[in-house]
């Protein structure tokens, strides 16, 4: 009876857990969607505390009991606190600590049930493989969370990086292999593995740069999924194995997303290291040309006689919290009668769909959210695009200069619109270290502050006209 009721239990927890990265997938149901998937996690949970016990025939003591409850208060209170105060620019290292947490648990799986299977060869294999990329998830996670947060600016790159991770990593496989065959039973090696692996989530992070994240996100959460899953195996746990694999699964789909998106491989990411050391020093041919500055008026004047208008909203938004002021000036433009959408390119920002995030946070309509590869034809019929903190992704550099390293990069193609505004606090590049081709464009107005400042005047002077 207790059995058949615990399959039930998960059978509806993966369910919620499938509508939920389903409904995830637009702006419209993603809210909905997180709901339905924590629904999932919730039966899930109570399913394994109060039933799974029964099922496997162990007796939990009241005390255990306790313990559990008040860890779950302590972790709900501490991520609820945390999820609630958190800035939109701290989202992505949010996205990189949640995730190592969850690397750091399928690592702490298997510390604990190391020595109560020595002997099993399927299960010690779970158990090294959870292991191991979960410590590897964690580390790395930390790592991209300090690179995120500011907290490791100075780019790390030790002499023959490549060479040691891959030594080392064969050198993890080994040992793991030797492990599992050999069916060890002192407790020191699964540690000294442990430690091993930590240092290889490190070091494979460390050097990959500040442009790269959205990737290194991506993989790492499908790290965590694929460890979550070898817990499931481990525990035939059929609600961990489903969400295990529908994060890893995911995780890998959005990395490989990511990386056509930037026309880079896995492999240039991993090993490239772009936007970073020796990445900015190839900046491509000198620029030519001149900076044309505007004033708040100036783009107001251009705004208001123009009958379309794209936005395209960069990591500068976020960092300025202008999303809001962005959204009064296309309401205000959309009263006027004019044609106002956002173009979403899919690494804008430090993490996957960083913009739509956002923009929804200040209830902008999904429906003027447009991809790149479905708005980059219009930009040729558009009278003014206002780029609002945005660098690398709107460089023709992509396009026109072989010796930049961001060169075949799918970028927006804003250089073909009539006339282009680009708020900026200065001229400093973006990410990949280098200048872009845009700032000097003969149709280049650059906006110059703080972008909630500089769009809450340019509101301003719309509203006098």
């Amino acid at each position: 009876m207790e059995t058949a009721l615990l399959n039930i239990i998960y059978l509806i927890a993966s369910v919620g857990f499938i509508i939920g990265l389903k409904m995830l997938g637009s702006p419209k149901t993603a809210r909905k969607g997180n709901l339905y998937a924590a629904f999932g996690m919730f039966l899930a949970i109570l399913g394994t505390i109060f039933i799974y016990p029964k099922t496997a025939h162990i007796e939990v003591v009241g005390f255990v009991y306790t313990l559990i409850f008040i860890a779950i208060l302590i972790g709900t209170v501490i991520g609820w606190g945390i999820a609630k105060k958190v800035e939109m620019t701290k989202m992505p290292e949010l996205v990189s600590f949640f995730n190592g947490m969850g690397g750091a648990t399928a690592a702490l799986i298997g510390l604990m049930e190391f020595s109560h299977n020595v002997g099993h060869t399927s299960k010690m294999f779970m158990i090294v493989a959870g292991l191991v990329i979960g410590s590897i998830s964690f580390s790395g996670s930390m790592i991209a969370w300090g690179k995120l947060s500011g907290k490791l600016r100075k780019p790390v790159r030790l002499p023959k990086y490549n060479i040691l991770n891959t030594l080392l990593a064969l050198v993890i496989v080994a040992f793991a292999a030797y492990i599992i065959a050999t069916h060890v039973a002192n407790p020191v090696y699964i540690y000294v593995l442990f430690g091993l692996a930590l240092l290889y989530g490190v070091l494979f992070v460390l050097p990959i740069g500040g442009a790269d994240m959205p990737v290194v996100i991506s993989l790492l959460n499908s790290f965590t999924g694929l460890a979550a899953a070898f817990g499931g195996f481990l525990y035939d746990n059929m609600a961990m194995l489903t969400g295990g694999i529908l994060v890893g699964s995911a995780g890998t789909i959005l990395t490989v997303a990511m990386t056509k998106a930037m026309n880079r491989s896995l492999s240039a990411v991993i090993f490239g290291a772009f936007g970073e050391g020796s990445a900015a020093t190839g900046s491509g041919s000198k620029i030519q040309g001149n900076i044309k500055e505007a004033g708040p008026s100036d783009a107001a004047i251009l705004l208001n006689y123009a009958n379309k208008v794209i936005i395209v909203p960069g990591y500068g938004l976020a960092v300025a919290q202008a999303q809001h002021v962005l959204h009064e000036l296309e309401e205000l433009l959309t009263k006027k009668g004019i044609d106002v959408k956002y173009a979403i390119h899919p690494v804008a920002g430090r993490m996957p769909g960083h913009m739509n995030v956002l923009l929804a946070e200040a209830n902008v309509d999904y429906d003027k959210l447009v991809d790149m590869d479905d708005i980059n034809n219009e930009f040729a019929n558009t009278d003014v695009v206002l780029v609002v903190g945005a660098n690398d992704v709107v460089n023709p550099a992509a396009h026109n200069d072989p010796s930049s390293p961001i060169y075949g990069m799918p970028i927006l193609d804003v250089e073909n619109a009539k006339n282009i505004i680009v708020n900026k606090r200065s001229m400093k590049p973006g990410y990949a270290g280098i200048e872009n081709e845009l700032f000097y464009n003969p149709k280049t107005s650059m906006l110059f502050g703080d972008a909630k400042a500089a769009l809450t005047k340019v509101v301003q002077e719309l509203k006098s006209m």
